[in-house]
C-alpha cells in the first residue's frame, strides 16, 4: 500500500461526537478526513463528490440505515472500500453489511488501535 500520501477518508455517522472521535484517531494517524455526513442521503451525495479511498460508516442512522447507504453507493462504485461502523448487538446488520461488500466493521465504543488497524487492512 502507498503511505506515501495520506488515505481519504469520508466519516459518516448520525451523531456529531462519533464523527469527531472518530476524526481526531484518523488524524493522529495519517489520515485525511476529507468530509462527514450525518445521514445516508448526505453520505451517498459527499462519496460521490469526494470519491474517498475509504468511508466510515454506521449502520443505524435516521432514514436510509448504513447497508441501505453501502449497497447505494457500491452501485454506483463497485470497487468503494466501506467499513461499518456498529454498536453491540447489530450482528445481524453486520453480516448484512459484509454480504453487501463492506470490507470490515469496527465496534463501538472505539477502540483507536483497532479503528486504524481496521482501516489500514481495508485499504490493502
Amino acid at each position: 500500500m502507498d503511505y506515501s500520501r495520506k488515505k481519504r477518508v469520508l466519516v459518516v455517522d448520525d451523531a456529531a461526537f462519533m464523527r469527531m472521535m472518530i476524526r481526531d484517531i484518523l488524524k493522529k494517524n495519517n489520515f485525511e478526513v476529507v468530509g462527514e455526513a450525518a445521514n445516508g442521503q448526505e453520505a451517498i451525495a459527499k462519496y460521490e463528490e469526494l470519491r474517498p479511498d475509504l468511508v466510515t460508516l454506521d449502520i443505524t442512522m435516521p432514514g436510509l440505515d448504513g447497508v441501505t447507504v453501502l449497497r447505494k453507493i457500491r452501485e454506483r462504485d463497485p470497487s468503494a472500500r466501506i467499513v461499518m461502523c456498529s454498536a453491540m448487538g447489530q450482528q445481524a446488520m453486520v453480516v448484512e453489511a459484509i454480504q453487501g461488500g463492506a470490507k470490515d466493521f469496527i465496534n463501538k465504543p472505539f477502540n483507536p488501535q483497532k479503528v486504524v488497524d481496521t482501516l489500514r487492512r481495508a485499504l490493502q
